[in-house]
């Protein structure tokens, strides 16, 4: 006998989270609950505001049809929606106990705003220190002292910087001129930096800092290859579709040499723990970008180890099937 719920959450957002010059105030996404001769599975279903293709609206009606026909004992293919897609995946697969326990839970820490916050945490860090930077918010040069300071302040770390694609190659030459030469190499990657694919490659080219793919990646035209100054690809489960599909991408990318990283859309912390345990299994060798529990105010029926934040139980959900 199956039986499915759909569930609809709200989480209350720190006021200083900016997406695309948007505000956003509250996270609102849905899970769905599949209940399967005693065992059980949850999925996450949460649309990016400004990178998800769909909307919640659009991501509720996809959802609601494939769980109707699940229930009623069809085999529904996913819908084709991307966040709907990986939800679902998610919770097939832990229903049929193919989503391991192990979690790689080694988030690279996120600075967001004053540079000192890193210092205490990365000072603490075990092993390899990674921590990330979102440039592009503001002024290029302010960016490229930022790393630089961090860079010079200390020496073992590997610095991820994120544009989000806000720079044109002269915004771009300006971060890089206050990067001594000397530190570039210790700039794991540098997602994205110009608004096309062919300004990034010739920055990397001219300036010897290594850059990633994110957007990239769900773009029809696309296409995993070996270029010179291409280190990695940042995979965002919420964005990029199934379980399946995110296997793919990482499997295409080591092929290739190249650092595959999975990386949070802002989801609660029980997607964020589902992630956790992806990346363990796909990529157990990479530090994930999964810093982005507190953004937020609350976590959601699974905690985030060490995290403070208080937990909301089934009452904090709204049940919509």
């Amino acid at each position: 006998m199956r039986s499915v719920q759909i569930y609809r959450w709200q989480i209350p957002m720190d006021a200083g989270v900016v997406l695309r010059e948007r505000r956003l105030k509250t996270r609102d996404g849905l899970f769905v609950y599949l209940q399967h001769d005693g065992r059980e599975g949850w999925g996450e279903i949460s649309p990016l505001p400004g990178f998800s293709h769909e909307s919640l609206e659009d991501a509720e009606a996809a959802l609601r049809a494939w769980c109707i026909a699940w229930r009623d004992g069809e085999e529904p293919l996913l819908p084709g929606v991307a966040s709907v897609d990986f939800g679902i995946s998610c919770a097939l697969a832990e229903l049929a106990g193919l989503l391991p326990d192990a979690a790689n839970y080694r988030a690279a820490p996120l600075c967001t705003g004053d540079p000192d916050e890193l210092f205490a945490v990365l000072a603490a860090m075990p092993g390899e220190k990674v921590a990330k930077i979102k440039v592009g918010l503001y002024e290029a040069v302010r960016d490229g002292m930022v790393a630089n300071l961090l860079l010079e302040a200390i020496p073992d770390l590997r610095l991820r910087l994120d544009a989000n694609r806000a720079w044109t190659p002269l915004k771009a030459q300006q971060f890089a001129k206050y990067v001594n030469p000397a530190y570039r190499d210790r700039i794991a990657f540098l997602e994205e930096p110009c608004k096309t694919r062919a300004d990034s490659l010739a920055f990397a080219r001219e300036t010897g800092i290594a850059i990633a793919w994110d957007e990239s990646l769900r773009e029809d035209d696309f296409e995993f290859a070996a270029e010179p100054g291409v280190r990695a690809v940042v995979i965002k489960p919420m964005l990029t579709g199934s379980l399946a599909k995110v296997h793919e991408q990482v499997n295409a990318a080591h092929a290739l040499g190249l650092t595959a990283v999975i990386s949070s859309s802002i989801e609660s912390s029980l997607g964020l723990t589902q992630l956790a345990r992806i990346a363990a299994q796909y990529t157990p060798d990479t530090v994930p970008g999964l810093d982005t529990l507190n953004l937020m105010q609350a976590q959601l029926l699974r905690t985030w180890p060490g995290n403070a934040l208080p937990c909301l139980g089934r009452e904090a959900l709204e049940p919509l099937l």
